[in-house]
């Protein structure tokens, strides 16, 4: 690969990074990889009203209820992080 594509590559990844948060990196952690795929799928759930609906079926709660709990679930969707190693 030339020098100048794997430049081009590098800035289109970079772009994507930027752009859309929940694509990731080597350095993304454990938990900031659940937790972003969480929060994709919360936010999938809210903004597709017929699959908002079927879960509100499934659960036995109001629509608007359901969607006010994914909402919130979407603070920390997977409990408080975990402690930093500090060196």
């Amino acid at each position: 690969m030339s020098s100048e594509l794997r430049h081009t590559a590098n800035t289109q990844t970079a772009q994507l990074h930027s752009r859309y948060t929940g694509t990731g990196h080597a350095d993304v952690t454990k938990y900031e990889w659940l937790t972003n795929q969480h929060r994709d799928t919360s936010s999938s759930i809210v903004g597709h009203p017929a699959l908002l609906q079927y879960l509100s079926i499934a659960d036995g709660e109001a629509c608007a209820r359901m969607k006010f709990e994914l909402t919130e679930r979407m603070l920390q969707p997977c409990g408080p992080p975990p402690p930093k190693d500090d060196e």
